[in-house]
């Protein structure tokens, strides 16, 4: 039964989790709020009726909502810089914090129901009914916390109500439990609605930064890495040799399977460190941070030469072989001494550098300093 429950929950990704959680403990205004009156009910319920019980119930309600106010605290400091498994640690702390908390208030209501207390079971349900409200429209995103914490808040109560001889008692501990029913419902909708919501986001956004084709990040996602980077960076720009009579030859369905399997090639390259882009058409582009000097550019020369070697090796596509190759121009620069305006400089630079490669009669690599200074000596000999 167990796990039938818990399949009915949509359980989302690890980065639409780490939203939700964050949304989780946005609340401290509303946390503080309820904390605060529910540590001056109890009070006053244990001075009115000089009862030990309700004081001890009113310390523990005390000391939970104070931990509550602590965790959302910390979560400010600590939480964003967390992990996966700690983004799920802090779920379940706010998670233990709320069902604590619900059980003290839930045990508030049982005192007064068992002590026949009808002011006090009205004041302490009021504040258990409050807390729950607040607690469905805040938690409802993750609903095992909702679920929980409902039960440890109602059950005192029902138990409570069962225990008076008056038969109203009875009935209203029967509609309290089947109200904890509905908020299963309740809870697995408004998770639903929030998890597919953020997906949609997660989508629009891959969308506007990833190549369709390939699923390779596109020239915005390329332009906005170099914008946002800093230090130095190797910018490699490939351009396929033999594309175009392969998707004339075999059609578009080829093409576009064959640079779907260059795409695959080029991430294998990049690994992990790198950004492998498609640009458009057969062109690609490669960005990785580097250290200065001569060890930078012998990482982006073999960044290049593993980039042409792999894109020049057999393919196999709809079981048809096929063989193409690849140019490559280099530039290494430092990313943060270029303003916004000069991005399309840099593009400019290394796209010489590509063509110059290919002019050169394709499958080979050339650097945009080199061709800049052989461009600075045409001249200067004309």
């Amino acid at each position: 039964m167990q796990s039938v429950v818990r399949s009915s929950f949509r359980h989302p990704s690890p980065q639409i989790r780490r939203e939700l959680v964050e949304m989780l403990y946005t609340a401290l205004p509303q946390v503080a709020a309820i904390s605060l009156t529910s540590v001056i009910g109890g009070i006053a319920l244990a001075w009115m009726s000089s009862d030990p019980v309700y004081a001890i119930i009113s310390f523990f309600v005390f000391v939970t909502a104070s931990a509550r106010l602590v965790s959302l605290r910390l979560y400010k400091s600590r939480g964003p810089q967390a992990s996966d498994a700690g983004v799920v640690r802090w779920e379940r702390i706010y998670g233990v914090g709320a069902a604590c908390f619900g059980a003290s208030l839930g045990m508030l209501s049982f005192r007064a129901l068992q002590l026949g207390d009808a002011p006090g079971a009205w004041l302490a349900f009021g504040l258990a009914m409050s807390f729950c409200v607040g607690m469905v429209s805040r938690a409802a995103i993750r609903p095992w916390i909702v679920l929980l914490t409902a039960a440890l808040l109602f059950g005192p109560i029902v138990v409570g109500g069962f225990m008076r001889p008056e038969a109203s008692y009875s009935i209203g501990a029967t509609m309290l439990f089947l109200f904890w029913l509905t908020l299963r419902e309740a809870s697995r909708h408004l998770s639903t609605a929030f998890i597919e919501r953020l997906e949609a986001k997660h989508a629009l956004a891959r969308q506007a930064s990833q190549d369709f084709l390939t699923g390779l990040p596109n020239r915005s996602a390329f332009v906005s890495a170099l914008q946002n980077g800093s230090g130095h960076v190797a910018i490699i720009a490939i351009d396929l040799d033999g594309f175009k009579p392969v998707n004339d030859r075999h059609g578009h369905h080829t093409g576009d399977e064959l640079l779907r399997q260059v795409a695959t090639r080029l991430a294998a390259c990049m690994g992990e460190d790198g950004m492998a882009c498609r640009f458009g058409g057969d062109e690609f582009m490669l960005l990785k941070s580097v250290q200065v000097g001569d060890l930078g550019r012998e990482v982006a020369l073999s960044m290049a030469r593993e980039a042409v070697v792999a894109l020049s090796m057999p393919y196999l596509v709809n079981d048809i072989p096929i063989r193409i190759g690849a140019s490559a121009g280099i530039l290494v620069t430092g990313a943060m001494d270029h303003p916004e305006a000069t991005t399309s400089d840099l593009l400019e630079q290394v796209d010489r550098a590509l063509y110059a490669a290919k002019r050169a009669g394709g499958g080979r690599w050339k650097w945009w300093d080199e061709v800049s200074r052989d461009t600075v000596s045409q001249r200067d000999v004309g």
